[in-house]
């Protein structure tokens, strides 16, 4: 027999040896003896006040063995001679589209611009220690995406787009600590999702499927609005049937062949900002209360934050706690932040960005001669002026927090995480007002909120620009584009997800819808 419980546990009796075998037996009413074993399915801590708790939604096994079998088996098959569906992009969307077409019966042809995940790192080595951009390799472009370099955050509010446990079963299946499965807030860290991506290639080698690096698509040639072939960078072209076009939320030279071409596309809302870096000791201190080092049993804090100024969502957005920034520009001439954690979350610095949202519609007028395209121009715009301001290298413009809301030039700055460095720049006056004073309104209500947040012991550093794609690939109720047949635009590229779990579980409907059409 298995009952499913709720426990509470305080910080002092998380230190207690089978703490959890001795509450489910108070729980329950029983005698210790009774239960077999503790399986925990759910974990979270509530640090809403002084006195912390684990919140334990626990599986208490009376008189029979545990059970270690998952509901999810993975079925793959050989499909080295079945019918082909082509994939751009091997990010999140892509490879679960790949994987997906494979339990289907259906070979899946990948085609990703950028390079394998071994490779990708002298790339972005050659960002961090050199400034060199590589445009078709770097934390966006390359196997796995921009979430292989990522915090590997896993949490989604997209539970009615899939199912966001088979997802996690997955990853799991493919390398990922079985920890994903029990967190509230699961997280997989940058030093390990380099080898679970590895391993996801393996398994669409070993069945059959194909995968092309460094095999940038140029073109697209359709005939009375039916996709016919995708042309590649070296000239080549591929015949197909159905393309999955999952390129992620950087690749500007494919919306701009959409445009170019007379393809529907349209512009979006989207969100841009700053990244904010703390270090981690102040975090802890205004989140678990205390006034040194957290408690050990405790990980590093993290924290959400939201308000409406002026109309408008001021939030964070991809909080690293016992993080670091780092650089994810795609191109030369442009400076652009994103923030990632190791496993183990344990640098000193908490980093998040920090954005206001931008609608397409009100906010962008004076971009109104781009068309689908405004949203993009406005980033691209933005991302220059961090690089001029920075030094035109990829050393990033900065200024301690209070500064920037005062409007004062930093005179010195504070240690920072990003490896190319840091220049004092005013970006009080630098950012747009639509985006800069809504900033400024924000941090002080979110200093309010959190007790300690608004100090200058933080830097902002800028800018915080590809927090979700500027254009939506435009697609009927079937997931196929209104106007080509054959093209199915697919994850955050599209338009359709916002991190790692909602883009594979977008990859895996547009693989089933791919495929439904042939």
């Amino acid at each position: 027999m298995i009952q499913e419980i709720q426990l509470r546990i305080n910080l002092i009796e998380e230190r207690k040896e089978d703490i959890l075998l001795y509450k489910s037996a108070v729980a329950l009413g029983i005698d210790k003896k009774e239960i077999s074993a503790v399986k925990v399915i759910r974990k979270s801590i509530d640090a809403r006040k002084k006195e912390i708790f684990f919140n334990y939604k626990v599986a208490v096994y009376l008189n029979e063995d545990i059970s270690e079998n998952t509901a999810y088996a993975f079925d793959y098959k050989d499909v080295s001679k079945s019918k082909e569906v082509h994939i751009i992009g091997f990010g999140p969307a892509g490879m679960f589209a790949a994987l997906r077409c494979i339990e289907l019966g259906f070979k899946p042809v990948v085609l990703e611009r950028g390079k394998k995940v071994q490779e990708r790192r002298r790339d972005i080595r050659a960002i961090n220690q050199e400034h060199i951009v590589n445009e078709n390799s770097n934390y966006c472009f390359g196997e796995g995406g921009a979430g292989t370099y990522s915090d590997g955050k896993l949490y989604t509010r997209s539970l009615k787009r899939g199912d966001v446990r088979r997802i996690f079963e997955n990853l799991v299946f493919h390398g990922a600590t079985e920890q994903i499965l029990v967190d509230a807030h699961p997280h997989i860290g940058t030093n390990k999702l380099p080898k679970i991506v590895e391993n996801i290639r393996e398994t669409i080698l070993q069945f059959g499927g194909e995968i092309y690096f460094e095999s940038k698509v140029t073109n697209f040639i359709t005939k009375n609005n039916q996709l016919k072939a995708i042309q590649l960078q070296n000239g080549s072209e591929m015949t197909v049937n159905t393309v999955i076009l999952a390129t992620g939320h950087s690749a500007r030279d494919i919306y701009e062949l959409l445009h170019k071409k007379e393809i529907a596309i349209q512009a979006k809302s989207f969100a841009m900002g700053v990244r904010v870096e703390h270090p981690q000791e102040i975090i802890d201190q205004i989140q678990y209360h205390c006034k040194s080092e957290r408690d050990e049993l405790l990980p590093a804090a993290a924290y959400t934050l939201v308000n409406q100024i002026n109309n408008r969502g001021v939030y964070s957005f991809c909080m690293c706690p016992g993080g670091f920034i780092v650089p994810a520009a795609t191109a030369i001439g442009e400076v652009v932040m994103n923030g990632m954690s190791p496993s183990k979350r344990n640098n000193k610095f908490a980093n998040s960005g920090i954005v206001v949202e931008i609608n397409a519609d009100e906010d962008l007028t004076k971009y109104k001669r781009f068309g689908a395209l405004k949203g993009l121009e406005y980033q691209k715009d933005l991302e220059k002026t961090a690089f001029f301001a920075g030094g035109r290298t990829q050393t990033a413009p900065a200024q301690r927090l209070v500064d920037f809301v005062i409007g004062k030039l930093s005179t010195d700055l504070n240690d920072c995480s990003y490896q190319p460095g840091i220049n004092s720049a005013p970006l009080h006056s630098l950012l747009p007002s639509a985006i800069g004073s809504r900033l400024r309104k924000g941090f002080v209500e979110f200093g309010k909120k959190m007790h300690g947040y608004y100090t200058n012991e933080a830097n902002i550093i800028g800018v915080e620009s590809r927090t979700s794609s500027p254009v939506n690939i435009p697609r009927k109720q079937d997931l196929e584009h209104p106007q080509i047949t054959g093209l199915f635009p697919c994850g955050e590229g599209g338009g359709y997800a916002g991190g790692i779990v909602s883009a594979a579980m977008d990859g895996e409907r547009c693989a089933e819808a791919a495929i439904s059409k042939l």
